[in-house]
């Protein structure tokens, strides 16, 4: 089967191509504009495969996205602008990529007739859960312009399966983390700053609770849902391993042998949304069988950055 993948040069797209490759014979089209969040060097290791193809093209150009998707029976849609700090600062990018990108892969991919569509898409469209988990059933209340043009995203798609019978799935994650991740959020710029002696920004009180989910869990959860998944159905993905910001940080603290002082308290960003969670029943119903260790990815996720400077580094340069 061919499978077109938006966003494959990026985080999560990269490591879902991984998976794939890893794990079935499917041919891949990996399609992205190379923004800030993809680069070529993320894709080094999938392009000596003869199964992947690249093709740089931004998902707002209709033409050049019904061209690359030729053929294609499967999409996988991850190309979003997906950074709150830069939503909060340039919000346009976000609406015209992840509403108007999102209605252009459609709409190409209702013509293509193909015969699955997976959006990605974020645990931030509930909005801030003060208690209990979100259901897939629960209102929408994103409180960022990130998180906003996300939901708007999802409503795009699935008014596609409601009105043309695309078959569309979409699923919601929680805060990935991994290899490859791009050093401005959380997780991987705290490590590459406190690797490099460098302090690190840690938000106002740093009490915000975010459910941390290793990438190769979600990039399996996807998969299953891509392949098994109800049309027009949503589905959460979370690990259930839930943090405080100040917590990741001591144990980020711990694996790089750095200290307190190593603390830099900021302001705390605008609108920052307390907690999330998600209940994950309806993808365990599917047969996923949940994370691997929470310790153990952190920690090989910490050895990646220490070991792969020369990939970090030139990204945080140009940042």
């Amino acid at each position: 089967m061919r499978i077109f993948v938006t966003g494959g040069a990026g985080f999560i797209g990269s490591n879902y191509v991984r998976r794939l490759i890893a794990t079935t014979d499917d041919e891949i089209v990996i399609f992205d504009a190379l923004t800030y969040a993809g680069h070529v060097s993320t894709m080094s290791d999938l392009l000596v495969d003869p199964r992947v193809t690249f093709i740089r093209g931004d998902i707002t150009d209709r033409n050049a996205v019904e061209t690359a998707m030729a053929d294609c029976r499967h999409v996988v849609h991850f190309a979003a602008e997906s950074h709150v700090d830069r939503s909060i600062i340039g919000p346009d990018a976000f609406v015209a990529t992840n509403c108007g990108g999102t209605n252009v892969v459609c709409d190409v991919a209702r013509q293509h007739e193909v015969e699955r569509f997976v959006h990605i898409s974020t645990d931030e469209v509930y909005g801030s859960v003060e208690t209990g988990s979100s259901l897939e059933t629960d209102p929408l209340a994103p409180r960022s312009p990130y998180s906003a043009s996300k939901a708007a995203s999802d409503l795009i798609a699935l008014s596609y399966h409601t009105t043309y019978g695309l078959p569309v799935v979409i699923t919601r994650s929680s805060n990935n983390f991994g290899p490859y991740q791009h050093p401005e959020k959380l997780i991987p710029l705290f490590t590459t700053n406190l690797l490099a002696g460098q302090t690190v920004p840690l938000y106002g009180d740093g009490e915000n609770v975010r459910d941390w989910c290793p990438v190769a869990d979600n990039c399996e959860a996807i998969d299953l849902v891509a392949r098994t998944g109800n049309p027009g159905e949503i589905y959460n993905i979370g690990a259930g391993y839930e943090f405080t910001n100040r917590e990741i940080t001591a144990r980020l603290l711990e694996h790089t042998g750095r200290d307190l002082s190593a603390i830099d308290l900021v302001d705390d960003r605008p609108g920052h949304d307390r907690r999330y969670s998600v209940d994950t029943s309806k993808l365990r119903s599917l047969g996923w069988a949940g994370p691997s260790d929470f310790a153990e990815a952190l920690e090989t996720t910490v050895g990646w950055y220490r070991d792969n400077a020369a990939w970090w580094e030139p990204i945080k340069a140009g940042s």
